[in-house]
């Protein structure tokens, strides 16, 4: 083995407002001794999914959902179509006239309806996902100055990674159908309530409403009850601390955050881990 070389760590292919790449460094913290299948009802932008199948936990079957139609699209046909994809993304430019283009654009395909998400993922305002009250993609050019926008690399180590993996456009509830004893859920939904405040965050149209955190209480005992286990992350706000007495297990995790672009501030939160895995 060649001592100076280096270890290359997996990472997200596309940007994520509130993504988890800052838990990678502590979910093994929190994983049971073993487990059989794995699910993200919430994957966003998969970089705790992929972390732990870098790392050789996940063995069975992955069951990977969220609500974002054109997410999952996107990810589908990074696992079935992906060097089409990449010959596409290849001959888009990253600049203003050709950003607001695509972000007008209407797509027929399955193919390029991803490749227009992963190009205005790649190229916007910080990464976010919003979408105005006609359901229209709203956010403005990121002025990225990048001469290779999109990391192929990562796309084909994902693709790589994927081929027991079930991609599914569903409410975090239909994924009970999939789910058995003895498997790991980790949840990560959008966030309702801003950290330690009573603030409310939107990221789309449709926000995580507070009736949607009691629906996702629900959720979780069901699993509790299927003998199966979980790991859900949350804003470190008393509503939710309240809403999880007395269930599983709770610890409080500090982390960096600099949403906002360029000149934000780079501030730390408290997050919280709710658990029965150990």
């Amino acid at each position: 083995m060649n001592m100076n070389s280096k270890v290359v760590k997996p990472k997200p292919f596309l940007r994520w407002a509130g993504g988890k790449s800052w838990l990678t460094n502590q979910i093994e913290n929190f994983l049971p001794t073993s487990f059989n299948n794995y699910h993200e009802p919430f994957i966003g932008g998969a970089s705790i999914f992929i972390f732990l199948k870098s790392k050789g936990y996940i063995k069975g079957d992955t069951y990977l959902s969220d609500s974002n139609i054109e997410l999952i699209n996107t990810y589908q046909i990074v696992k079935n179509q992906l060097d089409h994809l990449i010959s596409e993304l290849r001959t888009y430019q990253n600049d203003s006239s050709f950003y607001y283009q695509m972000r007008s654009s209407r797509p027929q395909t399955e193919l390029l309806k991803a490749a227009r998400f992963l190009y205005l993922n790649r190229t916007s305002y910080n990464g976010i996902y919003r979408e105005n009250s006609k359901g229209e993609y709203n956010v403005p050019y990121g002025r990225r100055c990048l001469s290779e926008p999109f990391d192929f690399h990562a796309m084909k180590e994902f693709s790589r990674e994927i081929e027991n993996t079930v991609f599914q456009s569903f409410d975090f509830e239909q994924t009970l159908i999939n789910i058995k004893e003895g498997d790991l859920v980790f949840l990560d939904p959008p966030y309702t309530v801003a950290h330690e405040n009573n603030g409310f965050i939107e990221y789309n149209k449709k926000i995580f409403s507070w009736e949607d955190q009691r629906r996702l209480k629900d959720f979780i005992l069901e699993i509790i009850k299927r003998n199966a286990y979980y790991i859900l992350t949350n804003a470190a706000h008393y509503s939710l601390d309240n809403l999880y007495a007395g269930i599983g297990k709770k610890e409080v995790l500090s982390r960096y955050s600099t949403i906002g672009g360029k000149g934000a501030k780079r501030e730390t939160y408290n997050e919280y881990i709710f658990f029965n895995t150990k």
